[in-house]
């Protein structure tokens, strides 16, 4: 089902487009090819942030529900090198390129191609766009699933460039103002360790002994406020847990009093973030989304791998190629 979404400050229209089957209903819009809502029906529950308007997206810079893009997350200095040559990003999160730059994917409105239980939003990110080399072609296809929905993001370029699909749903699976009482587990035995700025260093630490050790199901608030350099710079969890294998595998399970989601992907890790420093008005329901109101499962890269030689795998697009890769959001009443 189409609907009309609202229009953006530069007069551009935007449309929701609703898929829905006997356990999952999903909504979808071409503002920032983002996911506006998930709804598990047995429960009634909506499990991810969003808002009610394309005009209420345009107002936060929470990136709340986006295809975000070309690279997300952060890049050094906003600088890379690239067969030789080096290229600098727009710098907006603190001396760092975050999420794309100044407009990035979450900030376009793209084409919309509906399918059978599935809809697929594309664009062309031109040569330049953002500072980055080539001409990329960019396909995120939605799709009902039995119990919930499959991502597809594709990039296709006419150079080598870089390209870092994340979606950036937040998740709490209660429909309730906090996050923190719901149950995390994510089968990684390391994490990642941040710098002052939040950049990921590629330093990785054992789980073992630490508030980051989520191989059993922890609350989110159970440890956040221990004695830890790294969750105090960031106010929480913000931080890259790799995932050891390859292809589709499990990534993380949160867990509510009504429902829990469990996240697939073939990526090579996943990066939790407890909104922070989320403060928007104006969200679905009413609702103000405050700190550690829900926590972000961004099934990704690692941070700033183009800038290490360290094995780091680098979401690197060779011209005439094409990159893919697939999350999975399943959602259940809780047991």
């Amino acid at each position: 089902m189409k609907t009309y979404f609202g229009m953006t400050p530069k007069g551009q229209e935007t449309y929701l487009y609703t898929l829905e089957n006997e356990k999952i209903k999903a909504s979808f819009t071409d503002y920032g090819a983002a996911m506006v809502s998930l709804i598990e029906k047995k429960t009634n529950t909506d499990v991810v942030l969003g808002f009610d308007c394309c005009e209420d997206y345009c107002a936060q810079d929470a990136y709340i529900g986006a295809s975000v893009g070309r690279t997300a997350n952060r890049i050094g200095n906003g600088r890379f090198t690239l067969n030789g040559q080096e290229y600098q990003l727009y710098i907006n999160n603190g001396p760092n390129c975050n999420h794309g730059g100044l407009e990035g994917f979450d900030k376009k409105v793209w084409q919309t191609e509906e399918m059978e239980n599935a809809v697929r939003f594309f664009r062309t990110s031109p040569d330049g766009e953002e500072g980055y080399p080539g001409n990329l072609d960019v396909s995120v296809t939605y799709r009902l699933l039995e119990n919930g929905v499959e991502i597809t993001a594709e990039g296709t370029s006419d150079q080598d460039t870089l390209f870092a699909y994340i979606n950036h749903s937040y998740f709490n699976c209660d429909g309730s103002d906090c996050v923190l009482d719901e149950r995390l587990m994510i089968p990684s035995s390391e994490y990642c360790i941040n710098d002052p700025d939040g950049m990921a260093t590629g330093v990785f630490e054992s789980v073992i002994g630490t508030p980051f050790d989520f191989r059993t199901f922890h609350e989110l608030g159970e440890r956040i406020q221990e004695e830890n350099i790294q969750l105090k710079e960031a106010l929480g969890y913000d931080h890259f847990f790799p995932l050891e294998g390859e292809g589709i595998r499990l990534m993380a399970v949160l867990k509510g009093e009504k429902t829990s989601v469990r996240v697939y992907s073939d990526m090579p890790g996943i990066h939790v973030y407890t909104a922070n420093y989320t403060n928007v008005h104006g969200g679905k329901y009413g609702r103000h989304y405050e700190p550690r109101c829900a926590a972000a499962l961004e099934a990704e890269y690692c941070p700033n791998g183009i800038n290490r030689n360290d094995g780091t795998v680098v979401p690197l697009v060779k011209a005439g190629k094409t990159l893919k890769n697939t999350i999975r959001y399943i959602v259940e009443p809780a047991l």
